[in-house]
């Protein structure tokens, strides 16, 4: 086995506390849902070394009024926004194909959790696979060229613990004829995010790009949980299958992002999962931390990407 990479830095950390002494200038990044929660604090760290951050909502309004907050925290004026509503093919392909150059950092951090009810993306897809792993597969594919141009870029894909609830179902991704739950879908939406990295890691290695994902922690005060009080009770976020959830803030919430993202400390690692800033070992059954064997699963990996690709060619 492979020795885990570990860092100084812990479950506590946060992404300003990684950012320390890291020279962005130069450097271009993408932050997708950068108008809230981890994702605000991840573009601040970004902003604050030296980066040209762009912001990649769904209202461009609020992401306006966070690019102005950053710019005067941190003096950087590069701070821009751009639409992209992930769960809409069309909204990314119209992204893709207003950005202009080269790309060194994009960070797939957006994301939705628990939707109650079974609802479909525009495409038809199930709406949490199609938000968090679809648009951002989309978006990354049509990047591909300007991640290249550099020889260095790094791809993050912000997954989560929710993971280990439950493999890609690769033969229903939709819920068609399995009954829908709200829970059973975002975890197939972020062992899809890992499943990227892995195979993105192989496919990419040798245009430069490295992939990794990452579990943030249970974050609190955030828009991602904003269906929770309606969806059904999960029993993994109480009682004793809650060891070892990460309860943090934002700032803390973001460090494992920015670590991945900017970090000399993992140059050049890649098709890795990452939690409290570490990489993550084996998952043990009863304790909500590290990495499922099936998120990691290179055949896996591989038949989810080319499954992708079909969903992406028949939109």
């Amino acid at each position: 086995m492979t020795e885990l990479i570990t860092t100084p830095f812990g479950a506590t950390t946060t992404a300003m506390e990684v950012i320390e002494g890291v020279d962005l200038h130069g450097k271009r990044a993408i932050v997708t849902g950068g108008a809230s929660g981890i994702g605000v604090e991840t573009v601040r760290a970004l902003a604050q070394a030296g980066a040209e951050v762009m912001l990649a909502v769904r209202s461009t309004a609020a992401g306006g009024r966070i690019a102005e907050d950053i710019k005067r925290a941190t003096g950087n004026q590069y701070i821009r926004v751009g639409e992209l509503d992930l769960s809409d093919l069309r909204s990314v392909r119209a992204f893709v194909r207003r950005w202009e150059g080269s790309l060194d950092i994009l960070v797939n951090n957006a994301g939705v959790m628990a939707i109650p009810q079974r609802e479909l993306s525009e495409q038809g897809h199930e709406m949490q696979f199609a938000t968090n792993h679809l648009g951002h597969f989309a978006l990354a594919l049509g990047l591909h060229d300007a991640l290249a141009a550099t020889g260095h870029a790094r791809i993050v894909s912000v997954s989560s613990v929710g993971h280990i609830n439950g493999d890609v179902d690769c033969d229903d991704i939709d819920f068609q004829h399995r009954p829908y739950d709200a829970w059973v879908a975002y975890g197939q939406s972020k062992t899809a995010n890992i499943l990227f990295a892995v195979e993105a890691a192989r496919r990419w290695s040798g245009d430069g790009i490295v992939a990794n994902a990452l579990n943030p922690g249970r974050i609190a005060g955030t828009n991602l949980g904003r269906y929770v009080n309606d969806a059904p009770a999960n029993p993994a976020l109480s009682g004793p299958a809650s060891r070892g959830v990460s309860i943090k803030n934002s700032e803390q919430g973001a460090a494992t992002s920015v670590l991945l993202a900017a970090s000399p400390l993992v140059e050049g690692v890649s098709g890795r999962y990452f939690e409290d800033c570490n990489e993550a070992g084996p998952h043990q059954p009863g304790i909500r931390r590290g990495v499922a064997a099936f998120a990691i699963d290179p055949d896996r990996a591989a038949r989810l990407w080319e499954i992708c690709l079909n969903m992406l060619n028949e939109a």
